[in-house]
């Protein structure tokens, strides 16, 4: 016998996002030894800025030894247990953070607390927010993930933010408060709401009345605000990002009950290219909060050794300005060149200056405006043609036909390769679209002359007619 957490099927595993994942595991695209396999265009992964990491991890050996000055520090870091993390870490994390934000927003390393990657630090945060049966309002599209993040163990349920492609799935008063109405028939008691910002999946920062638009639900509600500014460093074009604090220091915001109930969730996955490290966070001014979650922290801690390295890296302030500087070029021109590919097979994106990621509208491509066109073309797209992208549905939007497409996780290469696919694909499509319609007015026309001669045979005097 085993629990029902062990039995159920709410991990969230079957989702289109995840299968497609397996999909391309059992037939990886390999330039050389497997040219034809499936490119994995789902994975919102940052290969772009490797070799400066590694650049600086050749010139600095001592840090990859676990030395300082010479000596080694193995011992004192293979000891080290303390949950809190290493304060030296810990304060040139907050550092990093506050550069990464022109320096507009000062964050207290004593309000941070360290956690195994965003996916840990949102969860974490969820079990101090809220209790099981409650809800949290989020904005779609959104990350796929969230549905195991936020739900999974926690028991809290997710009430989406309906937005729409019409005002470029931008929050809205209105759509607040019709999810918020909504989670009150359900009888929900609603605690917070969560947003990603820069959005996954959009790649698009949040303006700063969307942000307002936020706050003043969040105060009218008396209800939290999570912002996952997990992309934050990767705003490579205007507008700047604004962070859910800026916002709020804006508005004074620093000495009323609201500031104790914004919490902002991050993580070194996105902009450093550093998702096997697991290192994430959760900054609040909420002291329960910051305690609480620090306590939980200790299922999912980050190793001393990845905190004493990264805390060398990030103390390289000359390294760190380059990185930044260097890898959101590297982001724009990559995306540039999706964009690019995508226009030339008559395919557009939502205009967008962030992320990993582009929003990709390929509703023209549906034989229906409905889902199970959507699932077809997905299909289509992974087991046909080779592109492992992600359906819009698996983000919950509410209109077919958008599928979030990656170019970060690739050589260039193999982009051009998934250019020219797309390309053959649409192509086909036309070419398969004019014969159908060609067969159709074909038909049509051989239909209309048989119904006139038989029209014709009907009304015409039939010479017989009195031998019957």
């Amino acid at each position: 016998m085993l629990s029902s957490k062990a039995s159920c099927n709410s991990h969230g595993q079957d989702s289109s996002y995840f299968l497609g994942w397996q999909l391309y595991e059992n037939n990886p695209f390999h330039e050389v030894e497997n040219p034809t396999g499936i490119i994995q265009m789902g994975l919102a992964e940052n290969q772009l800025s490797f070799d400066l990491v590694e650049s600086w991890l050749r010139k600095n050996p001592d840090v990859m030894e676990l030395k300082k000055g010479g000596e080694s520090v193995f011992r004192e870091l293979a000891l080290f247990q303390d949950y809190h993390g290493l304060p030296t870490f810990k304060n040139e994390l907050v550092e990093y953070m506050a550069k990464i934000r022109g320096n507009k927003v000062k964050f207290d390393p004593n309000n941070l607390v360290l956690a195994a990657g965003a996916t840990s630090a949102n969860e974490n945060l969820i079990f101090c927010l809220a209790d099981p049966g409650e809800a949290i309002l989020l904005p779609t599209p959104y990350y796929p993930g969230f549905d195991r993040d936020l739900t999974w163990r926690t028991g809290v349920e997710i009430v989406p933010v309906h937005c729409w492609s019409s005002n470029g799935f931008r929050i809205t008063m209105f759509a607040l408060e019709e999810a918020y109405e909504r989670a009150q028939k359900l009888n929900l008691k609603v605690k917070g709401v969560l947003i990603t910002n820069p959005s996954n999946p959009l790649g698009t920062t949040m303006t700063k009345e969307e942000l307002d638009h936020l706050i003043t639900f969040a105060m009218a509600k008396n209800i939290h605000v999570i912002s996952d500014e997990d992309f934050s460093g990767t705003v490579f074009d205007s507008p700047g990002f604004i962070s859910i604090l800026e916002a709020a220091m804006d508005r004074n915001l620093e000495n009323t009950d609201v500031w104790s109930r914004i919490h902002i969730v991050y993580s070194l996955s996105k902009d450093l290219g550093l998702p096997g490290f697991r290192v994430g966070m959760i900054y609040s001014n909420n002291k329960t909060v910051v305690g609480a979650s620090t306590k939980m922290s200790s299922f999912g801690l980050v190793s001393s050794q990845t905190q004493y390295l990264l805390t060398n890296v990030l103390a390289s302030k000359r390294f760190t300005s380059k990185y930044m500087k260097e890898n959101q070029k590297r982001l724009k021109k990559r995306k540039e060149m999706l964009v690019s590919g995508l226009k030339k097979s008559g395919i557009e994106c939502l205009k967008s200056n962030a992320g990993l990621f582009c929003w990709v509208d390929m509703r023209h491509l549906l034989s229906s405006n409905t889902l199970e066109a959507e699932t077809k073309l997905w299909n289509q797209m992974v087991c046909d043609v080779g592109l492992n992208i992600s359906p819009g549905s698996s983000f919950h939007c509410s209109e077919p036909g958008w599928f979030r497409v990656c170019f970060a996780n690739m050589s260039r290469g193999t982009l051009q390769v998934a250019m020219r696919r797309i390309k053959d694909f649409v192509e086909r499509s036309k070419s398969m679209g004019r014969i159908k319609m060609n067969y159709q007015q074909n038909m049509s026309s051989l239909g209309r002359k048989l119904l006139s001669n038989w029209v014709r045979k009907l009304s015409s005097p039939d010479p017989n007619e009195h031998e019957r």
